[in-house]
Protein backbone atom coordinates (compact mmCIF):
# COMPACT_ATOMS: atom_id res chain seq x y z
CA UNK A 1 0.00 0.00 0.00
CA UNK A 2 1.14 3.60 -0.88
CA UNK A 3 1.23 5.49 2.74
CA UNK A 4 2.49 9.38 2.49
CA UNK A 5 2.90 11.80 5.25
CA UNK A 6 -0.94 12.40 6.65
CA UNK A 7 -0.59 16.75 6.38
CA UNK A 8 1.00 16.55 3.14
CA UNK A 9 -2.01 14.38 2.11
CA UNK A 10 -4.49 16.82 4.28
CA UNK A 11 -2.58 20.26 2.63
CA UNK A 12 -3.18 18.25 -0.58
CA UNK A 13 -6.93 17.98 0.12
CA UNK A 14 -7.35 21.27 1.34
CA UNK A 15 -6.03 22.98 -1.68
CA UNK A 16 -8.07 20.56 -4.00
CA UNK A 17 -11.51 21.82 -1.98
CA UNK A 18 -10.06 25.56 -2.27
CA UNK A 19 -10.19 25.02 -5.91
CA UNK A 20 -13.80 24.20 -5.14
CA UNK A 21 -14.24 27.48 -3.54
CA UNK A 22 -14.57 25.32 -0.03
CA UNK A 23 -12.23 26.69 2.67
CA UNK A 24 -10.58 24.77 5.21
CA UNK A 25 -7.94 24.46 8.21
CA UNK A 26 -5.07 21.74 8.38
CA UNK A 27 -4.43 20.30 12.13
CA UNK A 28 -2.15 17.75 12.90
CA UNK A 29 -0.91 15.33 15.87
CA UNK A 30 -0.85 12.30 16.92
CA UNK A 31 0.50 10.49 13.63
CA UNK A 32 -2.81 12.08 11.74
CA UNK A 33 -3.93 15.03 10.06
CA UNK A 34 -7.80 17.00 10.30
CA UNK A 35 -9.15 18.79 7.79
CA UNK A 36 -11.69 21.20 9.10
CA UNK A 37 -14.47 22.06 6.83
CA UNK A 38 -17.49 22.58 8.62
CA UNK A 39 -19.38 22.62 11.81
CA UNK A 40 -19.56 18.73 11.99
CA UNK A 41 -17.05 17.99 8.79
CA UNK A 42 -14.04 17.10 9.84
CA UNK A 43 -11.99 14.83 7.52
CA UNK A 44 -9.25 12.50 9.12
CA UNK A 45 -5.83 11.48 7.41
CA UNK A 46 -3.56 8.53 8.10
CA UNK A 47 -1.64 9.11 5.09
CA UNK A 48 -3.14 6.25 3.98
CA UNK A 49 -7.09 7.28 3.39
CA UNK A 50 -8.99 10.37 4.34
CA UNK A 51 -12.69 9.15 6.16
CA UNK A 52 -15.21 11.43 7.33
CA UNK A 53 -18.73 11.29 9.50
CA UNK A 54 -21.73 11.33 7.04
CA UNK A 55 -24.76 9.76 9.28
CA UNK A 56 -25.97 7.55 12.27
CA UNK A 57 -27.01 4.26 12.04
CA UNK A 58 -29.41 3.94 14.65
CA UNK A 59 -30.50 0.02 14.35
CA UNK A 60 -26.88 -0.51 14.72
CA UNK A 61 -26.21 2.47 17.02
CA UNK A 62 -22.81 3.61 14.66
CA UNK A 63 -21.41 6.13 13.09
CA UNK A 64 -21.60 6.11 9.17
CA UNK A 65 -18.43 7.38 7.73
CA UNK A 66 -17.19 7.74 4.13
CA UNK A 67 -13.57 7.10 3.20
CA UNK A 68 -11.52 7.20 0.64
CA UNK A 69 -7.89 6.99 -0.49
CA UNK A 70 -5.15 9.53 0.37
CA UNK A 71 -3.65 9.08 -2.87
CA UNK A 72 -6.68 10.61 -4.70
CA UNK A 73 -6.85 14.11 -3.29
CA UNK A 74 -9.02 15.99 -5.73
CA UNK A 75 -11.62 13.16 -6.19
CA UNK A 76 -11.97 12.96 -2.53
CA UNK A 77 -12.00 16.66 -2.84
CA UNK A 78 -15.00 16.31 -4.87
CA UNK A 79 -16.58 14.08 -2.92
CA UNK A 80 -16.24 16.33 0.42
CA UNK A 81 -17.37 19.28 -1.45
CA UNK A 82 -20.95 17.49 -2.27
CA UNK A 83 -21.08 16.65 1.19
CA UNK A 84 -20.15 20.29 2.40
CA UNK A 85 -22.55 21.97 0.37
CA UNK A 86 -25.44 19.33 1.24
CA UNK A 87 -24.46 20.15 5.12
CA UNK A 88 -24.73 23.93 4.27
CA UNK A 89 -27.99 23.44 2.86
CA UNK A 90 -29.53 21.50 5.92
CA UNK A 91 -28.01 23.48 8.49
CA UNK A 92 -26.93 27.00 7.08
CA UNK A 93 -24.84 29.24 9.31
CA UNK A 94 -26.50 31.72 11.79
CA UNK A 95 -26.66 35.43 10.23
CA UNK A 96 -23.13 36.69 11.96
CA UNK A 97 -21.19 33.32 11.22
CA UNK A 98 -22.89 33.95 7.57
CA UNK A 99 -21.95 37.60 7.28
CA UNK A 100 -18.26 35.98 8.57
CA UNK A 101 -18.50 33.48 5.83
CA UNK A 102 -19.26 35.56 3.27
CA UNK A 103 -16.82 38.01 3.58
CA UNK A 104 -13.54 35.71 3.48
CA UNK A 105 -15.41 33.91 0.72
CA UNK A 106 -15.61 36.89 -1.25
Amino acid sequence: MITIDPVHSAELLRQALAGKGVVADVHDGYGLALVSVWVGLVVWCDGQNFWWRTGWNATRRRVIYAWHPAIDPVRAAHRVAMYYADLRAAHPAIAPLADFVREIES
